[in-house]
């Protein structure tokens, strides 16, 4: 037979409930990474706002008909 084993006879082991206490402490360690993050994703969208302001500064000027470099010219004669 290819099934797993039950458990074993005999008393069983259960693990203690968490307290009040035990939440609040994970809770107060996780508040610091929570606020790190946070800050990271207000970061990330500072950037997603800066490069799409941009995108359309470079955007607007070719739909108006005047041609746009994206970078400067080649050094190449």
């Amino acid at each position: 037979m290819n099934r797993k084993p039950g458990p074993k006879p005999g008393p069983r082991k259960l693990k203690a409930l968490a307290t009040y206490d035990d939440k609040r402490s994970t809770l107060a360690r996780a508040n610091p990474r929570i606020a790190e993050l946070e800050r990271l994703v207000g970061r990330q969208q500072m950037d997603l706002d800066f490069f799409r302001q941009a995108l359309r500064a470079l955007e607007r000027p070719a739909a108006q008909g005047k041609p746009v470099s994206a970078s400067s010219k080649s050094s190449k004669a």
